[in-house]
C-alpha cells in the first residue's frame, strides 16, 4: 500500500509559497522582506495553477518558491536586520526614559551589515559584474543630482556623486566612450569596458524637485546594492590601468567648483616586496596592456588557415639556404591584385579631438562636455564661472574650438583662426568617427538633425532614428515586377496575345501606394485592406497587379525589424495582462479571442468571394 498523501503538502502547494507565509515563516516585517529580496536578486513567480499553489483558493495574492524562502533563512544579513529591530527597541526604550548616556553608547554599537558576498554570489566572474552595471550606474547619477531632505541622506548624495566621478575619470582615461545622444530624458553614454557595452543616462543640471509620492525606501534599497557593486568594479577598474582606488580628494578644489579636476589620479607605486627588488631594467607589464595587446591581434579566418608543412629532417635542414620561404597558395598575394586585408574589428579613433584646445562657455554645461571633450584626447578650458582650475583662458592664443550656445559670437571674442561652434558638433562628432565640418554648426545656423547613434541600420534598407520608412532596394522591386508579370500571364486574354495588341504602360512601383503600405503591415485588418483596393483602383491597376504588391509589401513588413519587435512587445504585453487574470478570466479572454479569429475568417472568406464574382462578371 503506498504512503497517503494529504492534501495541500505535495505539489504545486508545496513548492509554491505565499509572501505572507514567508513574511511569517522569517519573521520579518514587510519591508525588511523586500529588502532581502532585493539584495538577494529573488522575484516573484507565477505558477501554473494559482488555485493549485494556493490550497483552492483563487484570491490574489503573491508567490514565491518554497526553496528560495528557505535559502534566506541562512542569510547573514537576517541575522543582522533582526538584531537591529532588538536595538531600535533598546535605544526607543532609553530615550524615552531619558537614559542618554546608555542611548549614546547603544548608538555607537548600532549593528551594520555588510553586502560583500551578496556582491560575490551574484556576480561569480568580474565580466557578469560589468554587464549589469547599466542600472547602478543610472541610479548613481541620478541621486547625485538630487538634493538632501528628511529621506535623502546628505553623506549618501555625496557617496553618488563621488562614484559618478571616479566612473568618469576611469572612462576618460581608458579612452572608453563610444556613444553620446543627446535626448529630453538626459544625455545617454556607451562606453566599452573590457568588451563589453555599457549604456547610462545622465540627467540634466536642472534644480531637481523630489516629488512627495514616490516610495524612496526600495529605491535607497537597490542604490545600497548598486554602491557595493560599484566599488567592487571601479576597484578592479582602477587596478587595471595600476591606479591608486579611491583616488584623491583634493578638498580646496573641490570648494571652488572644480568637478572631476579635483580628484588626483596616481599610479600605484611598486609593491614592498620585503628584501625581493626588481630587477633593474625589467619593465612591469601591466594587465591593462596585456589585454590592450590581445586585441589588437586578428583573429584569422578559415580562408587564412595555413596548409600544413611535413617535418624536415635534419639533413633537409642543413642543405636549404636561409631565405625567406615562399608563402602557401592561399596565403599568396595574386601578382595583378594587391592582397586583401584581413577582417579585423572596427576600431574607434579615441584621440579625435587631440590636436584641439577647446573652450567651453559659460552658458554650455561643462561636466557633460568637459567629459566627452576629455575622453577623445582634447584639451578643454572652461569660463571661471563655470569653477575653478581651467588651464587655459579665453585670451590663450592655443585655443582652437568655443564651444558656444548663443545666437552670435560677442565683438570681444573674435580671434583670427579660432572656430566658434554649437555644442551638438562635439556630439556628432563622437557619434560619426570624424570631425564634422564646423560651418554648419556655426552661431545662427540652424542645427542638422540630431540622429540617435543607438539606431542601426537594416539590410536592404534605412531607417532613421525618427522611425522613417524603409527604402525598397533593387532586387525587391525586381522581385515585385516579376510577380506582376507571372500574375498577368495567368490572366492574359487571347485579344491581348495579338501582335497587334499595344504594350501596356509601365506599372507602378510599390512606393507609389502609400495606402498599400499602410495596410501590408496589417493585412487581417479590413478596413485598412479595403483603403488599399480603393487606392489601387484610382491607379486603374487590375486585381493581379493589387494582390502582386499585396504581397511584396506583406513581405517587407514581416521582414522588417520594428515590425517584428513591436510584434513581440504586443505579445510580451498580452502575456502579462493574461498573468494578472485569474484563471477564469483567462478563459473567457481566449474564448472571446478565439471568436474574434473565427468572425475576422469569416469576413475574408466573404471578401473573396466578392472579389471572384466580380472578376467573373467582368
Amino acid at each position: 500500500m503506498g504512503k497517503i498523501q494529504r492534501k495541500g503538502k505535495t505539489g504545486a502547494s508545496k513548492t509554491y509559497i505565499t509572501r505572507t507565509h514567508a513574511v511569517r515563516k522569517l519573521q520579518l516585517s514587510l519591508g525588511d522582506f523586500r529588502r532581502l529580496c532585493i539584495l538577494k536578486g529573488l522575484y516573484p513567480v507565477e505558477p501554473p495553477s494559482r488555485k493549485k499553489a494556493n490550497k483552492g483558493s483563487t484570491a490574489p495574492t503573491t508567490f514565491y518558491y518554497t526553496k528560495d524562502i528557505a535559502y534566506l533563512a541562512h542569510e547573514p544579513v537576517l541575522s543582522k536586520l533582526r538584531q537591529h529591530k532588538a536595538f531600535a527597541k533598546k535605544l526607543a526604550r532609553a530615550i524615552g526614559r531619558s537614559e542618554w548616556a546608555d542611548a549614546k553608547s547603544l548608538e555607537q554599537r548600532e549593528p551594520k551589515y555588510k553586502l560583500d558576498h551578496i556582491i560575490k554570489e551574484r556576480y561569480p566572474t568580474f565580466i557578469d559584474a560589468v554587464r549589469d552595471i547599466d542600472d547602478a550606474l543610472c541610479l548613481v547619477h541620478l541621486f547625485s543630482t538630487l538634493p538632501s531632505n528628511d529621506k535623502l541622506d546628505p553623506k549618501l548624495i555625496a557617496h553618488c556623486a563621488r562614484l559618478s566621478a571616479e566612473w568618469q575619470l576611469y572612462v576618460m582615461r581608458a579612452h572608453a566612450l563610444r556613444k553620446v545622444f543627446l535626448s529630453i530624458k538626459g544625455v545617454y553614454f556607451q562606453a566599452e569596458v573590457m568588451g563589453q557595452p555599457v549604456t547610462w543616462l545622465v540627467p540634466y543640471m536642472f534644480t531637481q524637485q523630489v516629488p512627495a509620492d514616490v516610495d524612496f525606501r526600495v529605491m535607497l534599497t537597490f542604490l545600497e546594492l548598486y554602491q557595493t557593486l560599484l566599488g567592487f568594479v571601479l576597484f578592479k577598474l582602477y587596478s587595471t590601468l595600476n591606479l591608486v582606488y579611491p583616488p584623491p580628494l583634493d578638498e580646496a578644489k573641490d570648494e571652488l567648483a572644480a568637478g572631476v579636476g579635483a580628484y588626483v589620479l596616481k599610479e600605484a607605486g611598486e609593491l614592498d616586496l620585503g628584501k625581493e627588488q626588481v630587477a633593474e631594467g625589467v619593465e612591469k607589464v601591466r594587465e591593462g596592456d596585456v589585454r590592450r595587446a590581445l586585441e589588437g591581434i586578428p583573429i584569422p579566418t578559415e580562408a587564412e588557415e595555413i596548409e600544413e608543412v611535413p617535418p624536415q629532417t635534419e639533413g633537409e635542414a642543413k642543405d636549404e639556404p636561409d631565405e625567406p620561404k615562399e608563402l602557401p597558395s592561399k596565403l599568396a598575394p595574386a601578382e595583378d591584385s594587391a592582397p586583401e586585408p584581413a577582417p579585423t574589428p572596427e576600431r574607434v579613433n579615441t584621440s579625435l579631438f587631440s590636436p584641439f584646445v577647446i573652450y567651453i562657455s559659460r552658458e554650455v554645461t561643462r561636466p557633460v562636455f568637459e567629459f566627452v571633450l576629455r575622453s577623445f584626447g582634447a584639451r578643454v578650458g572652461w569660463a571661471p564661472s563655470l569653477g575653478s582650475g581651467s588651464p587655459y583662458s579665453l585670451e590663450d592664443p592655443r585655443i582652437t574650438h568655443v564651444l558656444l550656445d548663443r545666437p552670435q559670437v560677442p565683438l570681444g571674442w573674435v580671434r583670427e583662426g579660432r572656430r566658434y561652434v554649437q555644442p551638438q558638433w562635439v556630439v556628432d562628432c563622437v557619434n560619426s568617427g570624424r570631425v564634422v565640418p564646423e560651418g554648419a554648426y556655426a552661431m545662427g545656423e540652424v542645427l542638422p538633425p540630431h540622429l540617435s547613434p543607438f539606431v542601426q541600420e537594416v539590410p536592404g534598407g534605412v531607417v532613421d532614428a525618427e522611425g522613417g520608412e524603409e527604402e525598397m532596394d533593387d532586387d525587391d522591386e525586381e522581385e515585385a515586377a516579376e510577380d506582376i508579370e507571372d500574375a498577368e500571364a495567368d490572366e492574359e486574354e487571347p485579344e491581348e496575345a495579338s501582335p497587334t495588341a499595344k504594350p501596356k504602360s509601365t506599372k507602378p512601383k510599390l512606393a507609389d501606394l502609400p495606402a498599400l503600405l499602410a495596410s501590408a503591415s496589417d493585412p487581417s485588418d479590413p478596413s485598412l485592406l479595403r483603403a488599399a483596393e480603393l487606392e489601387a483602383e484610382s491607379l486603374s491597376l487590375s486585381h493581379a497587379e493589387f494582390q502582386a504588391l499585396l504581397k511584396q509589401a506583406i513581405k517587407r513588413a514581416n521582414a522588417s525589424p520594428r515590425a517584428q519587435l513591436k510584434k513581440q512587445d504586443a505579445e510580451a504585453e498580452e502575456e502579462r495582462g493574461k498573468m494578472l487574470m485569474s484563471r477564469k478570466k483567462r478563459q473567457l479572454y481566449e474564448k472571446m479571442k478565439f471568436g474574434n479569429e473565427r468572425k475576422r475568417e469569416g469576413e475574408r472568406k466573404l471578401q473573396r468571394k466578392r472579389e471572384a464574382l466580380r472578376r467573373e462578371g467582368k
